[in-house]
């Protein structure tokens, strides 16, 4: 087996524990499947990581970085403000789309953590990062375009991320895929009518 950096090496295991807890549910999950997932001995995981705590964390993290690197580098000045950000909207949702399982597994990851003694701000902190990601996406568009918000940048960003959680939700249930489209269109307008160029 090669020695790889650290940093690396946890990379290797939160993927795997991605995988293995999209296949088989949070609670399934043990640190040897995980393991087994990457290909690694029981003694590298426990040398990477403390506790499950710092995993879940690590997950939470990672899988949200999935998505993030998607929607940053989709939204960029369009020739409307609309199209701008129907641009990171479609991004977002493309992934949702090409990986519902991922996005199953935060919202398993949030009851997990709420219902685990002790585990408690894991979740707390997974809608934290959520609002964080929407304000630096707000700020990398009104540096890049000059906008000027109507609301609030922070009250702009939890409102973000409560719609995209709930729509994502919604889909991940009920699944019509005919209907996204008039949805999408619809809090896009919206959006757009909370912000407005400079």
């Amino acid at each position: 087996m090669a020695r790889l950096p650290s940093a690396e090496r946890r990379r290797q295991l939160t993927e795997a524990a991605i995988r293995a807890m999209a296949r088989d549910g949070v609670p399934r999950t043990t640190t040897r499947s995980i393991a087994a997932e990457a290909g690694v001995s029981l003694s590298v995981f426990h040398y990477c990581f403390d506790s499950k705590q710092e995993l879940i964390e690590s997950v939470i993290t990672t899988i949200t970085e999935h998505y993030v690197t998607l929607v940053k580098e989709a939204i960029r000045p369009r020739d409307t403000l609309e199209e701008t950000i129907r641009a990171g909207f479609q991004a977002y949702w493309d992934h949702v789309r090409a990986h519902p399982d991922e996005h199953m597994l935060t919202y398993e990851l949030t009851q997990y953590a709420l219902r685990q003694p002790g585990f408690e701000h894991l979740a707390r902190r997974q809608y934290e990062l959520y609002a964080e990601t929407y304000a630096d996406l707000i700020d990398q568009l009104r540096q890049t375009m000059g906008l000027r918000l109507r609301v609030p940048a922070p009250t702009l960003a939890r409102y973000l991320a409560a719609m995209t959680d709930g729509l994502t939700l919604n889909h991940l249930v009920l699944g019509d895929e005919g209907a996204w489209k008039d949805i999408l269109d619809t809090v896009i307008t919206h959006v757009a009518g909370l912000v407005r160029e400079a």
